[in-house]
């Protein structure tokens, strides 16, 4: 049997903050920000709504998706870097509104490159024989910590959450192949003190070169070639660095997913709520090759390629 993904979930919250609204409480505009980062939009979640809430309805969702209880969820790994509080958990806090009884839970930190360390942590799990069904959440309020003074991180970031249930898939299925790194020595470019820091420069050097060479690790890893990939999904960051890993990979524009026009960059939540909108577009069929790439904070970095399919 392989190990993928068997069931996705998705929430994000009602309230829209476009462009046009940065517009009025800060020196910017939506022309600067689509061309820069292309982002229109984002969501951004209610005073009483925390990481938690966002991550309990993906990760319903992600459990009905899968045809599975919360009785058969033996594991719940959160990728996160704005819980609701340092302890208990988030993955904690939906262990008990879940109702997941049996399993063990424990939070991730590897910012935005949280999800690809989450599903391999997950696959280990599997692998290893000690779990079946794992719940993997990439949830981010980061709303919390963005400076809405400072134009140049205020404009990037966005709320929600997306779900996954990792187990067993039929043969020559699931997750073929990934990559997973740091840098500790570049942290100093992203980080947060009380709110959001970032070397914009430096940041977009180290994405572009990262993001490129993993996605292309991967394809080699699993024995295949650029013309085997059918989509790539790509941390929603900038979509400068996004078209540079489209490029070295020599896809055509619709085959790369492109969320982050309405999400803009929502850390650990990017790539799961790109996965479940390409799904739902059917953009994405069965036994197509699937790169997912992202990168964050730390510095971290990690890519998957993937058979889709259960």
């Amino acid at each position: 049997m392989g190990i993928g993904i068997i069931g996705i979930g998705k929430h994000v919250p009602e309230k829209v903050l476009t462009n046009l609204d940065l517009e009025k409480i800060m020196d910017t505009s939506d022309e600067w920000i689509r061309t820069r980062t292309g982002i229109e939009e984002r969501r951004i979640a209610a005073d009483d709504v925390d990481t938690s809430d966002m991550a309990f309805i993906a990760a319903q969702n992600a459990i009905a998706d899968a045809g599975l209880t919360s009785e058969d969820i033996d594991l719940i790994l959160v990728a996160t870097v704005t819980p609701d509080q340092p302890f208990p958990t988030v993955s904690c806090m939906l262990q008990e509104k879940l109702g997941c009884s049996n399993a063990a839970a424990m939070d991730l930190s590897a910012a935005c490159a949280g999800f690809m360390y989450g599903i391999i942590t997950a696959k280990q799990f599997i692998e290893t024989g000690a779990y079946r069904n794992i719940l993997v959440v990439g949830a981010e309020k980061l709303s919390k910590i963005t400076d809405w003074n400072d134009r140049n991180t205020a404009v990037l970031f966005g709320d929600g959450a997306g779900a996954v249930v990792i187990g067993s898939v039929s043969e020559g299925r699931g997750i073929l192949s990934f990559e997973l790194g740091a840098d500790g020595t570049g942290g100093k470019f992203l980080y947060q003190d009380e709110y959001i820091m970032m070397n914009g420069r430096e940041v977009f050097k180290f994405a572009v070169r990262k993001m490129g060479d993993s996605s292309v690790n991967v394809i080699e890893k699993a024995g295949l070639t650029k013309e085997d990939v059918d989509f790539l999904i790509p941390h929603q960051a900038n979509i400068r660095i996004m078209e540079s890993s489209r490029q070295r990979l020599e896809l055509p524009e619709e085959k790369m997913s492109k969320t982050i026009q309405k999400y803009g960059n929502t850390s650990s939540a990017s790539i799961p709520l790109s996965l479940f909108d390409e799904l739902e577009a059917r953009k994405i069929k069965d036994d197509d090759i699937i790169v997912m790439v992202g990168f964050g904070g730390g510095l971290t970095w990690g890519a998957i390629a993937i058979k889709w399919g259960k």
